[in-house]
């Protein structure tokens, strides 16, 4: 998510537009899969989970048709999909494959912001390769990735980040989109701002509520409204609907923690329902943190009761969480001491914080 202090209203500037791309693989464990799997090829295809627990990591182009999604449980993706295929996640082929792609990044870009182990941001300003435009450079490391590992990717090229991002998603997928200067606030103005990054589902219902459904609609209200009605949120989307983001790409992003929860349609009051909601989420958080490829030491799980109370508990462990039943665990033991819930339980989450960085990551030791 962006920091809502890091869009601001100021598009003057003494320096030339930065030259931004934004490079996103195609389905990337599901196209993974099927290259490495023939008979996977044209069909439906799920990684992670199967047909009676766990959630999606990942959906190929074709179960994505019937509404299949990442992070979706499995039972509600086979109920949408009967000829889903469900296949066990490689992670460490997914890793080899991405430093593979981060290789190629290195050729063009001294500035390689990594997102997770499929996207990235590339600064690409200094032309390194004399190609002569920031567009040439996204189709040249378009086809070495599609050369070198028999992947797509999509990528959005344009004078900042937020648009950038955008525009990768644009012409999904094995797509180009090029958003200039020129054209960046009315790119911004005609999309949904359910697209836009920081604008989650909760946010976006309020707007279509008060007539704010494009950028254009955003763009609109002025900086006054906005503050009465998202409070600090509304220099983030102040900026945003104009297309203006100063952010530099940076090499040493590391996320502050990595999670998911779920709220429910009805309240969980029943235990083997509430343990069975907490694996559900616990999967669907591990899928995030091994897609961005990181390790940490906290758990922090959130609960939410029937009257919209919402407690957290948290506990650290010496090394890192490694595993997502080592998360399921500690997310347990937080939730014990808070049960029976009266009234029911209406959400449930589970973070990983403390994140470390991989010269702070222990390897358990070999016994003798």
């Amino acid at each position: 998510m962006l920091s809502r202090k890091s869009l601001t209203t100021r598009s003057d500037s003494v320096t030339p537009p930065r030259k931004i791309i934004h490079i996103d693989m195609d389905a990337f464990y599901a196209s993974v899969e099927q290259r490495d799997a023939p008979e996977l090829r044209g069909r439906p295809v799920a990684v992670g989970g199967n047909r009676a627990r766990g959630v999606v990591a990942a959906a190929s182009y074709e179960a994505r048709a019937f509404g299949v999604r990442s992070a979706m449980p499995s039972v509600v993706a086979a109920r949408r999909c009967p000829e889903l295929v469900f296949v066990p996640p490689r992670f460490d082929v997914y890793r080899a494959v991405s430093r593979q792609i981060h290789a190629i990044f290195a050729d063009y870009a001294d500035a390689i912001e990594p997102l997770s182990l499929d996207e990235a941001y590339l600064d690409v300003s200094a032309d390194r390769r004399a190609l002569g435009s920031a567009s040439a450079i996204a189709a040249e490391i378009r086809a070495r990735i599609k050369a070198d590992t028999g992947l797509t990717a999509s990528a959005g090229v344009s004078y900042n980040k937020f648009i950038a991002k955008l525009a990768s998603d644009q012409n999904k997928p094995d797509g180009l989109c090029v958003i200039p200067p020129a054209k960046g606030a009315a790119f911004v103005a005609a999309l949904p701002v359910k697209r836009f990054h920081g604008i989650g589902p909760v946010t976006a219902e309020k707007m279509a509520r008060l007539g704010i459904h494009t950028g254009a609609d955003l763009r609109d209200r002025p900086i006054e409204f906005l503050r009465a009605h998202f409070g600090s949120h509304a220099d983030y989307l102040h900026g945003a609907a104009r297309g203006i983001d100063d952010r530099p790409v940076r090499a040493e992003r590391r996320a502050k923690s990595i999670g998911a929860e779920r709220t429910f349609d009805t309240n969980l009051t029943d235990p083997a329902a509430i343990d069975s909601a907490l694996e559900t989420v616990a999967a669907a958080a591990w899928v995030r943190v091994e897609r961005a490829d990181v390790r940490g030491r906290t758990a922090t799980l959130k609960l939410r009761r029937a009257d919209f109370t919402t407690l957290t508990r948290a506990r650290s462990v010496a090394g890192a969480i490694a595993t997502q039943a080592e998360l399921l665990d500690l997310g347990r033991g937080l939730l014990a001491p808070l049960l029976p819930v009266p009234g029911g339980i209406r959400l449930l989450g589970l973070t990983l914080s403390a994140i470390l960085r991989d010269e702070d990551v222990v390897q358990p030791a070999l016994p003798l």
